[in-house]
C-alpha cells in the first residue's frame, strides 16, 4: 500500500526557517513526479510545488524564491525547505504523488505566528 509520512512541521516565528520530510513506502518514487500541497482552514487545497523525476521544479507564485523541493531518490523521500516564513503560510502541508490516483500524506501543521 502505498503511504507517504510527512514530519518536520511544528510553531515557527515569522522570517524564520522550517524543513519538511516526506517518507514514501509501497512506492518507488524514482519515477513519479512529488507535490507539496497545502490547505489553510477554511480554504482549498493549494498546490505548493512540484518536482518531476527528471529533478525539474515548479512553484506556486506565493512561495516563489522563498521555498525550495527536492528529493532523495535513494531515501524515497521528497523535501521541503520553508525559509522567510509569513503568518499566511500558516496551513497544514501535505505530500502528495499520482500513480493512476493521488495518494496524500496525514500532513504536518505548520504555524507561523509572533
Amino acid at each position: 500500500q502505498v503511504q507517504l509520512v510527512e514530519s518536520g512541521g511544528g510553531l515557527v516565528q515569522p522570517g524564520g526557517p522550517l524543513r519538511l520530510s516526506c517518507a514514501a513506502s509501497g512506492i518507488v518514487i524514482s519515477i513519479y513526479a512529488m507535490d507539496w500541497y497545502r490547505q489553510a482552514p477554511g480554504k482549498q487545497r493549494e498546490l505548493v510545488a512540484t518536482i518531476t523525476s527528471g529533478g525539474f521544479t515548479n512553484y506556486a507564485d506565493f512561495v516563489k524564491g522563498r521555498f525550495t523541493i527536492s528529493r532523495d531518490n535513494a531515501k524515497n523521500s521528497v523535501y521541503l525547505q520553508m525559509n522567510s516564513l509569513k503568518p499566511e503560510d500558516t496551513a497544514v502541508y501535505y505530500c502528495s504523488v499520482v500513480r493512476v490516483i493521488r495518494y496524500w500524506g496525514q500532513g504536518t501543521q505548520v504555524t507561523v505566528s509572533s
